[in-house]
């Protein structure tokens, strides 16, 4: 079944910005260049100062099957970025969350029928009458009885477990912030994150595209000030995107869990910018992993093997981070399921998707060090109008790459392509989705079926366009 998701893209307009945080981070400082890493500890200090089936804002909708033409994940062409060294990140710390809170909401009146106005008159003198007679009284027994004494009001609580959620929430916001981005077509809202020491912000490339060729791109802090940035790279396939400021050093960087160590049913916290609402901050947990997620269409098209989670995520979350109940980042919010067959975006239903954390981190180190970022690929053509079992190669003369992983295994034009690393592919989005998910240099199997014959051969993937 096909499930329709949309990046929840930031809404047309400005908004106006809540009080900032009183916490930001003290961390010790990092080397110049990288992205923290597990053993760079987190202490919350005091601040100085006073403290949405939907579209895409380009209208392009948002699904979780690719079109039916797509063969991009044997085509995107990148260069082999220079390498970046990053600290391994940090195995996450599930905890309970704790019981959702109510939401409050404003009551609506019921229009009152003709006819009853008289009636309706009448019984409400009679209240008033009551409510002033009752009042009489009240005051004269408060006057014989003296001054009523309520009970002093007790102390509230001036400090957070270690792991709770408003702790590792005070902990985070300070290295949140909101991208403002304007056009020619108007403007839109998202989030980003700190990643390193020097003014480098991570966010989905969604939401900063329009800006590429022209516009404007502002990154406004966790105390509300605002600061210009510019695009370091981004990666259309991964949907990321790396920004720059000048505020660097003033800066905390979250720090990067490892996704691979995930599990359902671990507590994840979203934080981000829904509907322009500054640090908003949201609990759920891991509903599903490797969840296959396609966005965008021609060459923005992205393909995501995400983490599925129940805690809200809205238009103005793209580019927040996901982090767990350790206060790591193990994704990045990208896009939210819609009911099939909507036509306007109905915000959270439950069902959001982030970006891994480990392709992220990855994918963030070659933008920063090259402006570009790698795929793998097997080197084959998809059969898209095939719909049996499986994923056909197609059978053209070029559909398998001269030279590439597949052909040096042996595949040939016409396979059947029924199980990758042992999971079995079904459609031509799921193989091109576990693929992408896998690193350049992985070696992979394929099960494959010919001329009634099956069998499993090894590759390793190469960069596209290698």
């Amino acid at each position: 079944m096909t499930v329709e998701v949309e990046p929840p893209v930031p809404p047309d307009g400005p908004q106006e910005a809540p009080a900032p945080v009183a916490a930001e981070l003290a961390r010790p400082a990092l080397t110049e260049g990288s992205i923290p890493g597990p053993e760079d500890p987190i202490t919350p200090v005091p601040a100085e100062g006073p403290p949405p089936a939907a579209t895409r804002w380009d209208g392009a909708e948002v699904t979780m099957a690719l079109p039916v033409d797509d063969t991009s994940a044997v085509s995107v062409a990148a260069s082999a970025p220079g390498p970046v060294l990053l600290p391994p990140p940090p195995a996450p710390h599930p905890v309970p969350l704790p019981a959702p809170l109510p939401t409050a909401v404003d009551p609506v009146q019921p229009l009152r029928p003709r006819g009853v106005t008289r009636r309706v008159a009448t019984l409400l003198g009679i209240v008033l009458l009551s409510g002033t007679a009752g009042g009489l009284v009240g005051a004269k027994v408060a006057a014989d009885s003296g001054t009523a004494v309520l009970p002093a009001p007790v102390a509230g609580q001036t400090s957070r477990p270690q792991g709770s959620v408003a702790q590792i929430a005070a902990a985070t916001l300070p290295s949140v912030v909101t991208v403002r981005v304007k056009d020619a077509q108007g403007s839109g809202t998202g989030s980003g994150f700190v990643i390193d020491t020097n003014g480098h912000i991570l966010t989905n490339n969604h939401v900063v595209s329009s800006a590429a060729s022209g516009g404007t791109i502002v990154v406004q802090l966790s105390d509300g000030t605002q600061q210009d940035a510019e695009i370091v790279g981004r990666d259309t396939t991964y949907d990321l995107a790396v920004l720059r400021i000048s505020a660097g050093g003033t800066l905390a960087p979250l720090q990067f869990g490892r996704s691979s160590d995930v599990v359902v049913g671990d507590g994840v916290i979203a934080v981000g910018a829904p509907l322009g609402l500054e640090a908003t901050v949201t609990t759920g947990i891991v509903s599903a992993l490797g969840r296959p997620v396609t966005a965008g269409d021609g060459t923005e098209q992205s393909y995501i093997s995400a983490i599925q989670t129940d805690a809200a995520i809205n238009p103005g979350n793209s580019g927040g981070p996901l982090v767990d109940m350790a206060g790591h980042v193990i994704g990045i919010n990208s896009a939210i399921a819609r009911l099939p067959g909507s036509t306007s975006s109905s915000g959270s239903i439950g069902l959001g998707f982030a970006i891994p954390s480990d392709k992220a981190h990855a994918t963030a180190a070659q933008l920063i060090s090259t402006g570009k970022a790698t795929h793998p690929v097997i080197g084959v053509k998809i059969d898209t109008a095939y719909d049996g079992e499986g994923v056909r190669v197609s059978t053209k003369e070029d559909a398998v790459t001269s030279g590439g992983p597949a052909d040096l295994a042996g595949v040939r034009a016409g396979d059947v392509i029924l199980r990758f690393q042992g999971r079995v592919v079904s459609t031509p989005d799921e193989l091109i989705v576990a693929v992408r998910a896998r690193d350049v240099g992985d070696q992979v199997t394929l099960e494959i079926r010919r001329d009634g014959t099956t069998r499993t051969v090894t590759m390793t993937l190469v960069a596209a366009g290698g």
